[in-house]
């Protein structure tokens, strides 16, 4: 992300409404080999492919803000490699982390990593670190740490089906797991944020909270999401769930969340009275159905209605609820930014 689009981003964020609105995509490997031609595992084990890809995303569509920029991530492998999760690799699918614990008393014995030695996440620093001129030179900086949310690395290391359980079987194992991977998780967006002193923005995803019930989120969503948004003093504070948004949204001010990606399934509408007028919604066009099966004037019949459905356009980024996912033509990229512009005139 450059100067200029950062700017952009701190400007919504404190309320200003732009003309025409902010386009913003988050991107990453689901999209990037696909689009640009490479195999996923390419995409992973080449650096320089890695930096080539998402080059070339910038340089193709400049006026769209893409979210962290330059992120170097292994898909959902990335943070429970930590822990010492098998990584199942495939050249043109998403790797996949098994889980490691068998039964809920392996919790007891579970270890905090160490980001600096552990799993894949030296390599995601060693490869911002040997790009990081590059980027410079590219006229963008390193503005985010990265992480997946507690929850979601529980999931990957126990099971959905299996950890969901565990939050009523048993409660207090529960809650020492996802105290380990807090503070891990802590200890891993510190290390990114002393590594790049660009750093001014917090990203955390994490789906898993959106199947969680309202008593469920408060014990064992809310106060993990906030110890670790509370960690950091940074500009922005990025939170993506693009599962069920509605139990989180009334929350994410009290978290300390003032950018949120949620899924299309909500009504802008909806998320915008939810949220407050201190949250600032990345969303939400439909990313399968429209971005990525529909045609050009699907996509702008979508950001028309999207935009339509609110009059106030302040703390708004026009997006897709979720991340860009496999097969998005350019031609609907351009048709967002197109429909965009149309609707400032």
């Amino acid at each position: 992300m450059n100067d200029k689009q950062w700017q952009i981003l701190l400007n919504v964020i404190n309320g200003k409404v732009l003309e025409p609105l902010p386009v913003g995509f988050i991107i990453d490997s689901p999209w990037l080999p696909g689009w640009a031609g490479i195999s996923t595992i390419d995409y992973f084990s080449s650096d320089s492919k890695w930096f080539d890809t998402n080059l070339k995303a910038i340089n193709t569509f400049p006026e769209v803000i893409f979210l962290p920029g330059f992120w170097a991530e292994f898909g959902m492998c990335t943070e429970p490699s930590a822990f010492g999760t098998k990584c199942c690799w495939k050249e043109k699918d998403l790797p996949f982390a098994e889980k490691i614990i068998r039964d809920i008393e392996n919790i007891d014995s579970l270890e905090k990593p160490d980001p600096e030695t552990d799993g894949l996440l030296p390599f995601v620093i060693s490869r911002l670190k040997n790009y990081q001129t590059q980027i410079a030179k590219s006229g963008h900086k390193i503005r985010f740490a990265m992480a997946r949310g507690p929850l979601n690395i529980a999931s990957f290391l126990m099971g959905t089906t299996e950890f969901l359980m565990a939050i009523h079987t048993d409660p207090d194992r529960t809650r020492h797991l996802l105290d380990i991977i807090t503070d891990f998780l802590i200890d891993w967006l510190s290390l990114q944020k002393r590594t790049f002193s660009s750093i001014d923005g917090v990203f955390v995803l994490d789906d898993i909270v959106g199947f969680l019930g309202p008593n469920d989120f408060e014990q064992f969503a809310s106060p993990y999401l906030k110890q670790i948004f509370g960690s950091f003093d940074v500009s922005v504070k990025f939170f993506h769930n693009d599962a069920s948004g509605l139990v989180c949204a009334p929350h994410l001010a009290e978290i300390g969340v003032n950018l949120f990606n949620f899924s299309h399934e909500h009504p802008l509408s909806e998320m915008k009275q939810l949220c407050g007028d201190t949250v600032t919604l990345l969303g939400n066009i439909p990313p399968r159905d429209i971005l990525a099966a529909g045609s050009a004037d699907d996509v702008a019949s979508a950001v028309r209605s999207m935009l339509e459905s609110v009059s106030d356009k302040s703390h708004l980024i026009v997006s897709s609820g979720g991340g860009v996912p496999p097969e998005v033509p350019s031609e609907n990229v351009t048709a967002v930014l197109n429909a965009v512009r149309t609707a400032s005139t």
